[in-house]
């Protein structure tokens, strides 16, 4: 078997955009399956690599999500404010670190006993980001912030907090539709994350 990149020849990469992240135009040859070589261009978006988590309390059973507006779904024909795991880019921090920064930000709550779960690609098709999947735990009572992230950043964050079983129907009523916070919300259903 060959190895994938003996199977790829770089001819060309353009920038196309770098005024929010840097979107890239790739034309490649790529060796197919019959010893073919064939010319290929895709698009490539490029926004780094980030983490998320999804909060639990092991006491209540509640989880925390947030809420907040992504132009990217509002003119997908969504009212744009998503119910989501918190999370972030990286900007060059490890992810474990980088997780428990941005949660504080956005939640108020600091994490305890965080664990790495899984990595994950969201769109390979044509976005380069890598999600690094947390879980992690929370205590109500201990909240040093009130959350909503940075406004120099353009965040405006509403802080949710519902049982996992609600947030799990809320994904049936279609009112979360976050693959990441999906992804999350299943893996502790599945590990039998409740009370």
């Amino acid at each position: 078997m060959t190895a994938t990149k003996d199977r790829v020849r770089m001819i060309e990469t353009t920038v196309l955009s770098d005024d929010w992240y840097v979107l890239r135009k790739v034309t490649f040859d790529f060796l197919r399956s019959n010893g073919t070589w064939q010319r290929q261009s895709r698009e490539t978006y490029d926004r780094g690599n980030g983490a998320t988590i999804l909060l639990h309390d092991p006491r209540s059973g509640n989880v925390v999500l947030t809420r907040q507006f992504r132009m990217p779904t509002f003119v997908n024909g969504h009212d744009g404010m998503m119910i989501e795991a918190p999370g972030g880019l990286l900007d060059d921090a490890a992810p474990d670190a980088r997780i428990r920064a941005e949660v504080e930000e956005e939640t108020g709550y600091r994490v305890r006993n965080l664990r790495k779960v899984f990595e994950a690609y969201m769109s390979p098709g044509s976005v380069t980001e890598k999600l690094y999947f947390y879980l992690g735990e929370y205590d109500p009572a201990q909240r040093p912030g009130a959350g909503g992230g940075v406004e120099e950043e353009g965040e405006d964050l509403e802080v949710v907090e519902v049982p996992l079983d609600e947030a799990l129907n809320m994904i049936e009523r279609g009112e979360i539709v976050d693959g990441k916070t999906i992804m999350l919300l299943q893996h502790a259903a599945l590990r039998g994350l409740t009370r």
